[in-house]
């Protein structure tokens, strides 16, 4: 595709109304980047926002996860201090932020205080073109970007920056790490929720070295999935009790998903707490059993830049080995995004237009 100065994006109007909307390309401030996107893929939570399940604000351009090449450059540097070079290949983090405040000294960056989100944007504030529905992107300075081989196909680059990055965090959490080769090794591990990252999680922990890593979800055909992504058992949610675990990960968000993890932990364990992102019941927890038992409960959202080099690593690693036909549905064009929405939103997670009820994960938006 050749260089533009204009970029289109699909500005969301509320429900699924998507009008695509010519923008020109600013001016960009030191440390920042434009990217020209090849490929964005749907996020179940983007499906929460047209569905009006969870509240984002209006007009804005939706989609944070991407891949695409840097067009434009003015100082942008990637995570490890590598000045970025017009046609590197890249993915993004969700988060910018200021790396100042108390928070962001502390670690916790995707926490910033005032952090601003890829897809999360006013399409008429400081930052129009913050979301991967769109021809072009800018990345902000604090924004983390890491360079992405080309052996790694657009549509599962893309995953890198949500549910890739998000299950890093969350295997850090349990205790192990892509840095750390083997360093589940010994570990029993229960994953909760058969989605896309139930799924990173299997194949993350397995490839660390977990001894025996079990699949729970509601769905026989994302259990079939996650057999061959690397888990060891696959069960129907509700079927029978969880086996006693040292490592128990939650991605459903459902009360009784919770539930089932933290029954799970065996003396010693630990619960990394993913999927439960928007209002629900309480869940109890019994202190004695708690303290008695040395048990932790950890809850992971977002993830640090770190997490998502390892994501990509992971992928750059592994995406040859993993499944990717059944999560990944069709490609489409601008002009299907709203249909997209319209025909996925009854599904848990959003079925590909040409799949059915089949569990695919991710639609993928491919620009024109």
């Amino acid at each position: 595709m050749e260089k533009t100065n204009t970029a289109t994006a699909m500005v969301w109007h509320g429900g699924d109304h998507f009008i695509p909307t010519e923008q020109a390309l600013p001016e960009i401030a030191a440390g920042e980047a434009i990217v020209r996107i090849t490929a964005a893929t749907i996020c179940q939570s983007d499906r929460h926002t047209v569905t009006g399940r969870r509240t984002s604000p209006m007009p804005s351009v939706l989609g944070h996860e991407g891949v695409g090449v840097i067009q434009e450059n003015n100082g942008a540097q990637d995570i490890h201090g590598d000045l970025l070079q017009i046609g590197d290949r890249v993915v993004w983090s969700v988060v910018s932020h200021c790396g100042q405040c108390d928070r962001c000294r502390r670690g916790l960056t995707s926490k910033c205080r005032v952090l601003k989100k890829t897809g999360h944007e006013l399409f008429d504030e400081v930052w129009p073109l913050s979301g991967t529905y769109s021809t072009h992107m800018v990345l902000r300075a604090g924004q983390a970007v890491v360079k992405i081989s080309n052996a790694v196909p657009d549509a599962v680059a893309s995953t890198a920056a949500c549910a890739g990055a998000t299950v890093m965090a969350a295997v850090e959490a349990a205790g192990g790490s892509m840095d750390r080769p083997e360093s589940m090794s010994g570990q029993r591990v229960l994953v909760n929720g058969a989605g896309m990252l139930g799924l990173f999680a299997v194949g993350a922990v397995k490839r660390l070295g977990a001894d025996a890593v079990e699949a729970r979800d509601i769905d026989q055909a994302r259990l079939e999935i996650a057999s061959r992504w690397g888990a060891d058992e696959a069960v129907l949610a509700g079927e029978e009790p969880a086996c006693p675990v040292d490592v128990a990960m939650e991605f459903s968000g459902h009360p009784a998903g919770v539930r089932t993890v933290l029954e799970a932990l065996r003396i010693g364990g630990s619960a990394v707490l993913v999927g439960s992102v928007s209002p629900g019941p309480s869940v109890s927890v019994d202190p004695e059993w708690l303290v008695r038992g040395w048990r932790t409960i950890t809850g992971v959202h977002n993830y640090e830049p770190r997490h998502l080099a390892q994501a990509v690593e992971f992928l750059e690693r592994y995406a040859g080995e993993l499944d990717w036909e059944e999560i990944l549905g069709e490609t489409i064009g601008f002009e299907e995004l709203a249909a997209a929405f319209d025909e996925t939103a009854a599904h848990v997670e959003g079925a590909a237009l040409d799949k059915g009820s089949a569990p695919a994960m991710r639609v993928v938006l491919q620009p024109q």
